[in-house]
């Protein structure tokens, strides 16, 4: 296990709504592409040291969004109709949105590998979410950390670096 997912271990629960939402207030005040390119450099820097496959955090306790792309992507790859997996596999959440039913993932390995990386859902694909358009989900990043060593990390450096 990486350093970076140890320390994240030790200070994620350290965290409290009050120092979040000064984050956040901070974070605002930068808001642009200007933090969303420093975001990005930071997103390359933590992902040259962490390996998702050390942690797969992500896959244990958040189910990623999945849209009509998604399956019939994957249901194709299962060799199911779209009914049959969204029926088996995704559900609707509280805010409306197609999402997998299960945590962890039903597609998750003892290895914490993916059975249909190539076919994972875009929300999969794409997460954390630290690497483009930063700014416009800047409350998702700070609720983030307390899942993603990798957000957790990147926001640190970034409140370092922040006036």
């Amino acid at each position: 296990m990486s350093d970076l997912i140890q320390n994240w271990k030790k200070q994620k629960s350290s965290s409290s709504a009050a120092q979040d939402k000064k984050l956040k207030k901070q974070l605002q005040k930068h808001k642009g592409k200007a933090l969303d390119k420093f975001a990005a450099q930071l997103h390359e820097q933590v992902f040259e040291q962490l390996d998702c496959l050390d942690c797969a955090n992500c896959c244990t306790g958040l189910p990623p969004l999945v849209n009509n792309t998604d399956v019939s992507r994957i249901a194709k790859k299962l060799g199911m109709a779209n009914a049959d997996f969204e029926a088996q596999y995704v559900t609707i959440d509280e805010d409306g949105d197609q999402v997998m039913n299960q945590s962890p993932c039903p597609f998750l390995l003892e290895d914490k590998h993916c059975s249909i990386y190539e076919f994972r859902p875009k929300a999969c694909r794409t997460y954390p979410h630290t690497d483009e358009q930063f700014s416009s989900n800047l409350a998702y990043h700070v609720t983030n950390k307390r899942y993603c060593p990798a957000t957790f990390h990147i926001l640190e450096r970034l409140q370092l670096s922040l006036p």
